[in-house]
């Protein structure tokens, strides 16, 4: 019998703080999300250190007391990479690694890795890429310091600056190289999308892991990858998809994320296109998660901070099937209900009134609601199409089921 190896997770650490900004609720909400990318990118927390204060530290990001906790913690449990819920700068994760002594990652540097696990395209591995060396650049110092460990600074000063100034001068070279790669693959795709005719344009948006790709899969009958992960899709797909007789192009974007690397957003520009040339936005989001409102608020600030948060949008709430609320003892007083009781049918009351009517709740996993998605995403369409195309709205009726 031949035995199969079983892949070893990295034994990893995560490092938060409390402060102004995120109270002590926030803090573990965005914990409990870096946990789930370690795990997208390979690896197993075995402990939290989380530390109230004013503001980081410039030197160590966490105040020095902690940081020698987590170094004993390290040392006896072997933990072999720590990582930082924010961005820490060049001199933090320097001074963090000769205190650490293993592999320093802040939120940046771990979600840049899981996309350069996920990139299957050459486009996507070049956007990857391109963030990649962005966010080393100003980091080449402290890849250095292991050559004052090994030999000492005397004999070293000259050719280690020398070295240091090469392998700089080689990285901006790469990343002009890529971003001129980029321009020329963004004009090509641009032109794809020209070729594309007068169809109408459908963009699935959403926070990442809310189901974009299987319902993808489910209207578009495609085979696009589809996992319980963060980021398990990063190239943009285009399907053409049929509603009636109704053609219109459907594509399925990356998804977002709360702190999301300036690099990533530069460098997925071109992907992001797909979403500022869509006629209709169908803004899918995972109303079993706790903080799915939360979800909605940062796609939102990226659909502003990409010029399309005024894009005709439709809402809908995948996952109903997976919706809990939490137990609500009666005998509490009536103020203390909050919005985790709140059923399904309160929802949707809500989110109707919130977004005008514009709001669906379905389930594309096990296929609920989906003939009423379906219908009213025909509807949208017909709407779009009929106002570019005013001769063909006999070739299309009002309504889904005057066809049938």
């Amino acid at each position: 019998m031949i035995e199969e190896k079983s892949f070893e997770l990295e034994k990893t650490v995560l490092v938060g703080i409390i402060n102004n900004n995120q109270d002590e609720v926030k803090s573990k909400e965005y914990l409990d999300e870096l946990e789930f990318l370690v795990h997208t990118a390979g690896g197993v927390v075995l402990k939290r250190f989380v530390q109230k204060m004013q503001s980081s530290n410039p030197k160590t990001f966490i105040g020095s007391g902690k940081i020698r906790d987590v170094e004993a913690y390290g040392d006896e449990n072997e933990i072999t990479t720590v990582v930082f819920d924010d961005e820490l700068t060049p001199a933090q994760q320097g001074n963090i690694e000769k205190i650490l002594r293993c592999k320093i990652l802040d939120r940046t540097g771990l979600i840049l890795d899981i996309f350069a696990q996920r990139a299957q395209t050459s486009y996507a591995r070049t956007q990857v890429e391109l963030a990649q060396y962005q966010y080393l650049l100003p980091r080449l110092k402290g890849l250095w310091t292991h050559l004052e460990r090994q030999k000492g600074g005397i004999g070293m000063r000259g050719p280690g600056e020398t070295e240091i100034e090469t392998d700089r001068r080689i990285v901006r070279d790469k990343i002009t190289l890529l971003k001129k790669k980029l321009v020329t693959i963004d004009r090509q795709m641009s032109t794809q999308r020209g070729n594309r005719g007068a169809l109408v344009r459908v963009a699935l948006v959403g926070y990442t892991n809310v189901g974009k790709s299987t319902l993808m899969n489910v209207i578009a009958k495609s085979d696009v990858f589809a996992e319980n992960k963060l980021f398990a899709t990063l190239d943009t797909t285009v399907r053409k998809v049929v509603i009636g007789n109704l053609p219109f192009l459907l594509s399925d974007t990356v998804g977002f994320i709360r702190k999301l690397p300036t690099q990533l957003v530069e460098s997925f520009k071109g992907t992001l296109d797909e979403v500022q040339e869509a006629d209709l936005l169908l803004h899918v989001v995972d109303i079993s998660h706790p903080n799915f409102e939360e979800h909605i608020e940062s796609v939102n600030q990226i659909l502003s901070d990409i010029k399309s948060f005024d894009k005709p949008t439709l809402m809908v709430f995948n996952k109903i099937d997976a919706y809990n609320a939490a137990p609500w003892d009666d005998t509490e007083l009536i103020e203390q209900r909050s919005e985790k009781h709140y059923s399904l049918e309160e929802w949707q009351k809500t989110w109707m009134h919130k977004g005008n009517g514009n709001a669906l709740f379905i389930s594309a996993l096990s296929k609920e609601n989906l003939e009423q998605f379906r219908k009213r995403v025909y509807a949208d369409i017909r709407d779009i199409h009929v106002t570019r195309f005013p001769y063909n709205q006999f070739l299309y009726p009002e309504g889904l089921d005057q066809m049938q």
